[in-house]
């Protein structure tokens, strides 16, 4: 510690020498406070790794009766009182408020980092309102939060919209301007494929840094706690048309019995009903999802789409490089038209598009797909497995972007699909051949293929693994719109057996497309 003398001056006819002991002791005030307010990933590291050196501790999920017994219309009438909402009377340009523990009981425990140093935000009856329900939450002692929301203008100068959650194990949304809620990001995906049981990494506690009144960034940090693994986070949210949520961890191995089979990195999760290559009848909309497929771009250079499916049975693909550019679950199709839906509009839900911070090595992008009987449920994930995971007792670090997209996306640079159809037509193959040939119709746009001349004799690539025979696969403009598109008929050779496929446009050695890849399920 450095120690700072100051000259004596006599308080009276010295008002100037006493006007500098006070200007150095208010330096002096504010260089402890500065040092107070300072809290960086390595601190909240410092309680990670103290946590993974011990064994794994459940936490209480005991909460009141009266608050076990609500029914789901119970819970949806307890909201946060405006007038509680954290820094709204400071005018920031962020604001943030809470939200209540549920039936499950799960609990977060929330500080506010402040130049003062910092202050917990306890759980407080009274920031809420019960709405119609009969209760007595006086009594109910410190339940801790059920998860935190942050707001800011995102849409409007005078109004604070949603922009970011967190609620529910290590889940969390964020939205762009002009966007509503659909799919989700996790801080991890523990043996979600691949293993008896999958295992949810929760975050328990959070820092929320408080913004300045110029501040174009929120600060978010978080403990994550598991029973195989402990992890340090920090959250840089920046609002905008694409919302960008800057992640980064150090996650810690507890030295277990029990070997982490998959660990996935950067998880989202999304859903998908149906869509243009599903089609559900007696639905009157025609699609349903809040993706409609996986794109990855590798570090070799190649863009991959492989559009989602609700499959009858669990479903598990990795796509193996040595390098990832980036990957991410995405709602290409921005029409209302689309799904026509006037309460859900789909169309405006986000594409979360994920690229890595520095180099990750080998690995693999795996995608989780089941079935789902409805659109409440998710029923698809995707992340990032590293080729070399972290051994138990020791640690690993990683960054990452996900930028939050609408209308203007992440693309390929050359061409990519528009949308991909499964079905046939009128048709003179008779029905056994039907029962065994699949035909898919698939649309590409893009600048490569727009500045093709009008003769360029374009060629369908298209390839199957051992299980299926392409049987046909041509390339030709549509009269209709001036596109290109793709017809691609396969047999399948084992109908027990699924068909991987490969397909994209060509000129000249010339590849025009992202590759298309679709799995024809058993």
């Amino acid at each position: 510690m450095q120690t700072i003398c100051l000259p004596y001056f006599h308080r009276r006819g010295h008002t100037f020498a006493a006007r500098f002991v006070a200007l150095i002791a208010a330096s002096l005030l504010a260089l402890v406070a500065g040092q107070a307010q300072a809290w960086t990933l390595e601190d909240v590291a410092g309680l990670a790794r103290k946590q993974a050196q011990a064994p794994f501790k459940p936490a209480s999920h005991a909460i009141p009766a009266e608050l076990a017994n609500l029914d789901y219309d119970g819970y949806r009438d307890i909201r946060f009182n405006a007038d509680s909402t954290l820094w709204r009377a400071d005018k920031l340009p962020f604001e943030a408020n809470f939200l209540h523990v549920g039936k499950s009981g799960d609990s977060v425990r929330v500080h506010e980092i402040t130049p003062q140093g910092i202050k917990p935000i306890p759980y407080n009856p009274v920031d809420f309102n019960f709405g119609k329900n009969k209760l007595s939450p006086q009594t109910w002692g410190n339940l801790g939060l059920g998860g935190l929301r942050a707001f800011n203008n995102l849409n409007s100068a005078t109004y604070k919209d949603e922009l970011v959650v967190f609620s529910g194990a290590s889940y969390f949304r964020a939205l762009g301007s002009g966007q509503r809620y659909g799919l989700s990001a996790r801080g991890l995906a523990v043996d979600t494929a691949g293993s008896a049981k999958e295992e949810f990494p929760r975050f328990t506690e959070f820092w929320l840094e408080k913004p300045t009144g110029d501040a174009k960034k929120l600060v978010v940090y978080a403990l994550m706690d598991s029973p195989r693994m402990t992890g340090s986070y920090r959250f840089d949210i920046t609002p905008g048309e694409q919302t960008v949520t800057e992640v980064h961890a150090r996650i810690f191995m507890r030295p277990t019995d029990t070997p982490v089979a998959t660990l996935g990195l950067a998880p989202l999760t999304s859903m998908f009903l149906f869509g243009e290559n599903q089609p559900r009848p007696n639905d009157f909309r025609p699609e349903v999802h809040d993706s409609d497929g996986l794109m990855i771009a590798t570090g070799e250079g190649e863009w991959l789409w492989r559009p989602l499916q609700n499959p009858a049975a669990p479903v598990t693909t990795s796509f193996s490089m040595k390098s990832l550019k980036g990957f991410g679950l995405m709602q290409r199709d921005r029409a209302f038209n689309s799904y026509e839906d006037t309460e859900a509009r789909y169309e405006l839900r986000p594409s979360a598009w994920v690229t890595p911070l520095g180099d990750w090595g080998a690995g693999r992008v795996e995608l989780l797909q089941f079935a789902t009987p409805d659109e409440t449920h998710d029923n698809v994930a995707a992340y990032w497995v590293p080729a070399k995971m972290p051994a138990p007792g020791q640690s690993m670090d990683f960054a990452y972007t996900i930028h939050w997209q609408g209308k203007n996306q992440q693309l390929p640079p050359n061409g990519w699909v528009t949308q991909s159809r499964r079905g046939t037509g009128y048709t003179k193959l008779a029905a056994e051949a039907l029962g065994q040939q699949i035909q898919f119709v698939i649309d590409f746009a893009g600048p490569a293929l727009d500045a093709l001349p009008e003769d360029a004799p374009v060629k369908a690539i298209a390839t199957a693994n051992a299980n299926g025979r392409v049987v046909e696969s041509l390339a030709y403009k549509n009269p209709a719109t001036g596109a290109w598109r793709m017809t691609l008929r396969v047999q399948r050779l084992n109908p027990a057996q699924p068909v991987e496929l490969r397909a994209f446009l060509q000129h000249n050695n010339q590849t025009l497309s992202e590759t298309w890849t679709n799995l024809i399920t058993p």
